[in-house]
């Protein structure tokens, strides 16, 4: 696998939506009811049936759990299909933006990539239009995941993932599951909450913001062996690590969105990160960082992004 790899994946992802478009112009042609827009792809009547996203993200570090995986910045690059608003196929890769890696004893892989992680998810939205007896929106995802690595970074591992949240509270509150398969076998949880400010609102009724603000704040909590795989041994606890279930990372993030027009946005997002309720965790992450140079249990990290979606 290499940057033409990941590539071409964007491309086939790009050339399979533009045939679909195609033939639902032909069928539209045709009376058959298939219809294509920007940012909504490929409808039947009101039924979604294909759409694709592109992205690009920017990142001043890659942090994992709250902790420093990679000092300096990082590019991702991701596409995705949805089918019938369901079944979501995708794939994102990282690269390095430096020599990080040769500092951190994974060779030099500057501009090539670091981590590949094709997945693929069910999931959807029901509210009260859909059920009498739901009182709000209830969003649910159920994802797996494969994080390929050269075999000079790391061993690759699987994740299963599992979401659920509620978008339409003002406090929009979300809870996440994570098991890690292969690498430790541990269990990480994180609850969300945060609200989104309208900055400049749509033209019409139902338009998307053109300009929307969101704060949250998180709360990560890791079993045993995902704190004993992540969080090294300060004198305090077991040799191989923390040797317990911890709360771990605290995350207080603003986010920034910018829909310039049907399916195409800028976002852009600054974070803060710290272990605020474990003195042991929080000695633990002091120590972390992959080059050994990070002696703060915190860390800020900014970034910005652009999604296509069509």
């Amino acid at each position: 696998m290499n940057s033409k790899h990941i590539l071409m994946t964007i491309a086939c992802a790009a050339a399979l939506c533009g045939s679909v478009r195609a033939e639902a112009e032909a069928r539209e042609t045709e009376g058959q009811g298939l219809n294509w827009a920007m940012g909504k792809g490929v409808t039947f009547g009101e039924t979604s049936v294909v759409s694709a996203e592109v992205g690009l993200a920017f990142d001043s570090k890659f942090m994992s759990y709250g902790l420093v995986d990679n000092n300096d910045p990082i590019l991702t690059p991701s596409a995705a299909l949805t089918f019938f608003d369901w079944v979501t196929l995708g794939v994102e890769a990282i690269f390095d933006t430096s020599s990080y890696g040769k500092r951190a004893g994974y060779r030099d892989h500057a501009f090539r990539y670091q981590e590949l992680d094709p997945g693929v998810a069910i999931g959807h939205a029901f509210g009260p239009d859909d059920a009498a007896w739901l009182p709000t929106t209830v969003a649910f995802e159920l994802g797996y995941m494969y994080e390929f690595h050269p075999k000079v970074v790391d061993d690759d591992t699987q994740f299963l993932t599992f979401s659920v949240g509620l978008p339409d509270l003002w406090f929009e509150p979300t809870f996440s599951y994570e098991r890690d398969i292969d690498r430790d076998d541990g269990t990480y949880l994180n609850l969300e909450v945060g609200h989104t400010f309208s900055v400049v609102e749509g033209k019409e009724e139902g338009d998307d913001d053109i300009l929307a603000f969101r704060v949250s704040l998180a709360q990560g909590w890791g079993d045993k062996r995902r704190v004993v795989a992540y969080l090294p041994d300060v004198g305090n606890d077991e040799a191989e690590g923390l040797g317990r279930a911890s709360m771990m990372d605290t995350c207080v993030k603003g986010e920034l969105t910018w829909n310039i027009t049907d399916g195409v946005s800028l976002g852009a997002y600054a974070a803060y990160y710290d272990y605020l309720f474990d003195s042991h965790a929080r000695n633990s992450a002091k120590a972390y960082e992959a080059t050994g140079s990070h002696t703060d249990s915190f860390s800020f990290v900014m970034g910005v992004s652009l999604a296509v979606a069509f």
